[in-house]
């Protein structure tokens, strides 16, 4: 949480980043103060336009449509990767969402699936648009893709944030697909590494001691590595184990202790391969659907998600599983043990 920077800092963050920056007119003092507070500012927000074309795009953008006044964002990151600045303030841009997302992003923590719209986003995220038709068809440049990672990083930087206070509007707010055609899982992946992948000076490195974790039935050594932070590798090494899909429910496990230390998340456990089946009704198939629409493998539903299991779920969960090469033979869309373990829905 923190009071958001000057323009001139903003504008310098980005420079400093080694980003081309285009200042369209009075974009400085271009927002929507009147109508709300804007700060503190918690994190990044990234958007795609469902526009074509970029004097098209920052037009928009900047003045907005009859039924949404501009600024749309604070900046237009265009398919070369130049960055438009159309507004500074209070934008029109993040609307209402969740506010144990906020909550999450603000602790720097794993998001939850958002299923709720309560909190005001336009006062406390800063705002990016991104100029794709977002079909999941048009494509998303290097060039393109690199400047969300340097926007991201540069704001982090000034704030002395980490990668976990950069959102998708797809994290934010329910029924929203953007951005489509990348996961802001990659995305933060990309933005820790520019920024160091540590800890930020002012956040103590965790201790070098370890706790103890009890492996749990649906379990991988995957997903007890994703869920404290660590790696496979580590966790090899740390437990000296000799094969490492041979762990087994009840078994303790070494993992580093400030993870240790932390609550475990209230993940659904798995209900068996055979749960998913066409006719199946139940709040785990939304939370299920909710989850890879979040992860930003939604592309099939249409409408929903919903409580029955469809085709769209199906179509969904394989989508989620060719993306991740340890889950590629398992790619039939049906949840086994692995996937399920990786795809970490909340508890309902």
């Amino acid at each position: 949480m923190a009071p958001p920077m000057s323009a001139a800092a903003f504008l310098k963050a980005l420079k400093d980043e080694g980003l081309k920056v285009v200042e369209v007119g009075s974009w400085e003092t271009h927002n929507r103060n009147h109508k709300g507070p804007w700060g503190p500012v918690n994190g990044v927000m990234i958007h795609h336009t469902v526009t074509k074309g970029t004097a098209n795009t920052v037009k928009i953008c900047r003045d907005g449509h009859a039924t949404l006044p501009g600024p749309l964002c604070h900046g237009v990151i265009a398919k070369d990767g130049t960055v438009h600045l159309v507004g500074y303030g209070r934008a029109n841009h993040a609307g209402l969402g969740d506010d144990d997302v906020l909550n999450a992003v603000v602790n720097e923590k794993p998001l939850p699936a958002d299923n709720e719209a309560n909190t005001d986003g336009n006062r406390h995220f800063y705002g990016f648009e991104c100029e794709n038709l977002g079909d999941g068809h048009d494509p998303w440049p290097a060039e393109q893709l690199l400047a969300i990672e340097k926007v991201a990083a540069a704001i982090c930087r000034h704030h002395d944030w980490t990668a976990d206070s950069v959102i998708g509007h797809l994290e934010w707010q329910p029924g929203k697909v953007d951005p489509k055609g990348f996961t802001m899982h990659s995305m933060r992946e990309r933005i820790e590494k520019r920024l160091g992948g540590k800890p930020s000076p002012s956040k103590p490195a965790p201790a070098p001691s370890t706790g103890t974790y009890t492996v749990a039935k649906g379990d991988t050594l995957f997903s007890i590595a994703a869920a404290h932070k660590t790696t496979v590798v580590k966790l090899v090494d740390l437990n000296k184990l000799a094969d490492p899909n041979a762990i087994r429910v009840g078994q303790k496990l070494k993992v580093p202790s400030a993870a240790a230390a932390k609550p475990q998340p209230a993940y659904e456990p798995f209900p068996g391969a055979a749960f998913f089946h066409g006719g199946r009704n139940s709040p785990i198939i939304t939370a299920l659907g909710r989850r890879l629409v979040a992860l930003g493998f939604g592309a099939s539903y249409k409408t929903g998600p919903g409580p029955n299991w469809t085709n769209a779920d199906k179509a969904a969960v394989r989508a989620f599983q060719l993306a991740h090469d340890e889950l590629k033979g398992d790619a039939d869309g049906i949840p086994g043990p692995k996937t399920w373990s990786a795809l970490k829905v909340p508890k309902v």
